[in-house]
Order: C-alpha cells, then sequence, then structure tokens
C-alpha cells in the first residue's frame, strides 16, 4: 500500500472537499482526486460518495479516515520527537585520534558543541592504535592514514603539513653535518614521518626516540636535535623554528565512522561541529 495515498485521504476527511485538501496539501485538486482513487483502489473499497456536490464518506471511508487520522497524528509526533532529539542532544559520543591532535585541535570545537547541548557527554580518546569502529571502540575515529577495510564512512577533512623544527640555538651550535635527528619508534616506527627522518638524516641519530609529538616537541625545544612536526604544534612554538632547506611532509586527516551509526543525532552533530572546525580556513593545519 501507498501509505502517502492515506495522507491525502486523511486530509480530505479533515477538510471536507478537494479544494480544502488541495491547499492543506500545497498540491493541485486533481492530485488530491487521483490519490483518493487509488486508495480506493488498492483497498477495494468504496472510500468516497461523489454523487452530491459537496464529497461524503460512506461507512468504510468514515472507518478508514479514523485510521488515516491517528496515523497522521503518530507521523506528527514522530516529526517532533525527531526534532526534539536534534534540538537536545543527548547521550555519549567516543572519538578517537591521535593525542598531539586530541590535545592540541579538538577541545574548541567539542567544548563549543557540548555548551549546545549540555546533555551530550563526549569520551575523548588520545591514542597511537587504530581502534575498532566495528567493535565499537570509538564511534568516531580521526586518522592520518585512510582505512581500506570495513563497511565505513570517511571523509577528508584536512590536510597537515610536517616539517623539520629545531631549537635556534641548535641550529647555530651545530653545522650543516653535525645536525641529528630525533627518530620515531614502536607505532610510529614504520610511518612516513619516519621514513622522512631516515632519507634527511638517519645516519646521524641524535641518540632520543619517541612515538609520541609532544615529547618530540619537548626533545627538540631542549637542543636535542631536529625534529618533524606538525605545523599546528611547532608553528607559534617561539622555542622552535622550521629549519629551512629540509623537505616537508603532508599528510590527509580522514574522518571515519562506520556507517551503520551514520544515523545517530549525536554523532552526526560531533562529525559536523569537526568537520566545519577542520575546513576553516585559519587553521594551521592545511
Amino acid at each position: 500500500m501507498d501509505w502517502d495515498n492515506l495522507r491525502y485521504f486523511a486530509a480530505l476527511a479533515a477538510g471536507g472537499s478537494l479544494s480544502a485538501a488541495a491547499r492543506m496539501l500545497g498540491v493541485e485538486h486533481a492530485t488530491v482526486a487521483r490519490r483518493i482513487a487509488a486508495l480506493e483502489a488498492e483497498l477495494d473499497l468504496k472510500l468516497v460518495d461523489r454523487r452530491a456536490r459537496r464529497l461524503t464518506l460512506t461507512p468504510d471511508g468514515e472507518r478508514i479516515a479514523a485510521i488515516a487520522a491517528r496515523m497522521e497524528q503518530e507521523t506528527q509526533a514522530a516529526r517532533r520527537t525527531a526534532s526534539g532529539a536534534r534540538a537536545t542532544l543527548s547521550g555519549t559520543v567516543t572519538i578517537s585520534a591521535p593525542p598531539a591532535l586530541a590535545a592540541a585541535l579538538l577541545a574548541p570545537p567539542l567544548v563549543a558543541l557540548r555548551d549546545k547541548h549540555p546533555s551530550l557527554a563526549i569520551h575523548l580518546h588520545g591514542e597511537l592504535r587504530e581502534a575498532s569502529l566495528d567493535r565499537r571502540e570509538a564511534d568516531i575515529a580521526l586518522r592520518l592514514s585512510r582505512p581500506t577495510a570495513g563497511d565505513l564512512t570517511i571523509r577528508k577533512i584536512a590536510e597537515m603539513v610536517f616539517r623539520f623544527y629545531a631549537a635556534p640555538n641548535y641550529l647555530k651550535a651545530a653545522k650543516r653535518k653535525e645536525r641529528r635527528y630525533i627518530g620515531y619508534i614502536g607505532a610510529m616506527q614504520q610511518s612516513p614521518l619516519q621514513r622522512l627522518v631516515d632519507r634527511s638524516g638517519g645516519s646521524k641519530p641524535s641518540g632520543f626516540a619517541s612515538p609520541m609529538l609532544e615529547i618530540h616537541q619537548a626533545l627538540a625545544r631542549a637542543g636535542a636535535g631536529l625534529t618533524l612536526l606538525p605545523d599546528f604544534m611547532a608553528a607559534n612554538d617561539k622555542a622552535l623554528v622550521a629549519v629551512k632547506g629540509t623537505e616537508t611532509l603532508t599528510r590527509d586527516l580522514w574522518l571515519v565512522t562506520h556507517t551503520d551509526m551514520n544515523m545517530s543525532a549525536p554523532i552526526r552533530a560531533v562529525t559536523q561541529a569537526l568537520t566545519q572546525w577542520f575546513e576553516a580556513p585559519e587553521r594551521l593545519i592545511r
């Protein structure tokens, strides 16, 4: 059955005429007449007595009209419920992101979103591993590598530029051939960052290595050597300067959700807030 035909019939019953129903629905009266005829054919019932100048409902029509009216009321109730859910979001949304990115960039958009929706709870995990969206370890993931498996919705939201930074005093004291490079280990040992470190000066390690960008930044500030950091961390760090004449690396930032969860209003709200924030032209990540 075409449920839309019932909606047209409910409007006819409420308005009392084809023209009144047409005005209520914003359509031509011929459309209403065609829909009513289609409903009668579907039900194999005569619903409207057309012999008089004013249409009247048959006894069967009265019964169907009552059912249609209840359905219309329930439909409107569902719309109101959905509208209310959108207006006052609630529930918990878990986000997984690289630690440095989570700490440096995610707080402003997430705090602003929660100010609008106090019933929304946000759990933010800064982690180097890739949380499983299939196992609901996270609802939303921000990743620097595009996922290749799983029923996922994937969107590129930014480009992050990495370049070599060092303390000014270190660069003055160390000749170019003597510069040392802070390495990446653990989960980051096979990353594009470490490959660039290897190409640039892997034969001259500084004696320091870490998987954490925050530790790299601290070591570089203390004069341990050159480190590869994203601009959003180091560009405004007065204790560091970008090293001229070195190669840069651009990495895409992907926002990932499980496709099954895309209808969740809280998850949609968070993904929209993050996307809008990252796509703002003033961000130091592109």
